[in-house]
């Protein structure tokens, strides 16, 4: 005899049965699990796009201090007159190692059949692209596909004022890597 055959019911007192979820205790528990994983999902997106733009502008900053360190070097040389041979040059060049998202120097390639999150340099422009992967949280730059360019420039005094580095006439003050064109990314 189980022990529950023993122990009569007090009388006015019903026995309940768990047979399981109600159909709104199932609806209710699936609707909290979606928006966690909505939020979850757009919190992680969002780290992403973080990610590649702070990716994207460390190695640009690597690339500012390697420059400023060649600059540095033909100062101490007494050899600021040379740096205009940078202008136009590959920053990727005075690295000890470049980045894994590298593919080197192409000319003239098409943006569009590269692998976007990577860096190359266009021989023919004379200009380091960064191919954009979070296309939509990217603006400025150039587009089809998103990407940002950069390029080594001649830092100088323009004595004649006409915008434009005259070797006889301007005197060098440095090298940078600027935009070419303005960007920015947004959240």
């Amino acid at each position: 005899m189980s022990r529950e055959s023993r122990i009569p019911e007090p009388p006015g007192r019903v026995r309940l049965c768990n047979k399981g979820f109600t159909l709104l205790e199932l609806v209710i528990v699936i609707v909290i699990i979606s928006v966690l994983l909505v939020v979850a999902i757009s919190r992680l997106l969002a780290l992403m796009v973080d990610a590649e733009r702070v990716t994207m502008e460390t190695v640009a900053g690597t690339l500012r201090s390697a420059i400023g360190m060649k600059v540095a070097d033909h100062i101490v040389k007494s050899k600021v007159s040379e740096l205009s041979a940078f202008e136009g040059s590959n920053p990727m060049a005075l690295l000890a190692e470049t980045p894994h998202n590298y593919l080197g120097e192409l000319d003239g390639a098409d943006p569009a059949q590269l692998e976007d999150g990577n860096w190359y340099y266009d021989k023919r422009d004379k200009v380091l692209v960064y191919l954009v992967r979070h296309k939509g949280f990217f603006s400025g730059g150039q587009a089809n596909p998103p990407r940002a360019r950069f390029a080594v420039r001649v830092v100088y005094s323009d004595s004649n004022g006409n915008g434009v580095f005259n070797p006889g006439a301007d005197e060098i003050q440095g090298l940078r890597l600027g935009a070419m064109e303005p960007y920015s990314w947004s959240r």
